[in-house]
């Protein structure tokens, strides 16, 4: 799957921002939910195992994640069990592990069947779905990394799976927060990272969202706010959905204030 490949090269990309890191820049403190970039890599590295899993082990997934349900439903939050589950594997030897583990995935979902349904933790996916969730957790998360940072990051087209997983997410914001999924869904045209223009959707003057694939992913993944991107948004079902776009499974999350997510200088 090209997906798989994708996320490799994501996965790579974060890799070389953070590989040489010291242990003071690994601690720092980002703007998401205050995680510092060491929080972030537990994240990436603890999904990806139960990915990996999921797609070669259904009941070794099943037991990874029992005692994941048991503390959340306990009333304790993810990131606890996170920190506690890589207690021992820290700074320089959690990046290693990480890298390691998220080549191993993307190996073996390179030669799976795409169409194979693989476990979840709600609704089983496809193992294409489930790989191009891992891209898009990779890429979003980044983001605060490359912010705290004060780095510039380089995109490329590989960023059109993350776009066309916003697309395909539209009725599923509204439905997530129990609203009417306005129809029909805005026309939406992007440039690529190489200049290639990719439009969705029927032409609607004055429903439509256009812009940049950058800044678009940027909104549906929910790391900017769209107010500040250099997406035009016209009309009421295209502002309403770029308010509260949310391209990944779970609870309603309140999207970032205006402001509060942007590239550090230093």
């Amino acid at each position: 799957m090209q997906q798989a490949k994708d996320f490799l090269a994501e996965s790579d990309d974060v890799y070389a921002l953070v590989a040489d890191l010291s242990s003071d820049s690994f601690a720092q403190a980002t703007a998401f939910k205050n995680w510092s970039i060491e929080d972030i890599i537990q994240h990436l590295h603890f999904w990806n195992e139960a990915a990996l899993l999921s797609l070669t082990d259904a009941a070794g997934f099943e037991a990874f994640f029992k005692p994941v349900g048991e503390h959340i439903f306990s009333g304790k939050d993810l990131k606890s069990y996170e920190r506690q589950y890589f207690a021992s594997v820290t700074g320089s030897e959690l990046i290693a592990s990480w890298r390691g583990l998220y080549q191993k995935t993307a190996e073996a979902f390179a030669t799976a069947d795409p169409s194979q349904r693989v476990a979840w933790v709600g609704p089983s996916m496809s193992a294409r779905s489930s790989i191009t969730a891992r891209q898009m957790e990779t890429w979003s998360h980044a983001q605060a990394i490359y912010d705290v940072l004060g780095v510039d990051r380089v995109d490329t087209d590989r960023i059109r799976n993350i776009v066309v997983l916003g697309v395909n997410t539209y009725g599923w914001t509204f439905v997530n927060r129990k609203l009417d999924v306005p129809d029909p869904m805005p026309y939406i045209s992007l440039t690529a990272p190489s200049g290639d223009v990719w439009n969705y959707g029927d032409p609607q003057e004055d429903n439509c969202i256009q812009g940049s694939a950058v800044a678009f992913a940027q909104v549906v993944t929910q790391t900017r706010n769209v107010v500040d991107t250099d997406l035009q948004v016209v009309g009421d079902s295209a502002n309403l959905w770029m308010a509260n776009a949310q391209c990944f499974a779970g609870a309603p999350n309140p999207v970032p204030e205006p402001g509060v997510r942007f590239k550090a200088e230093v």
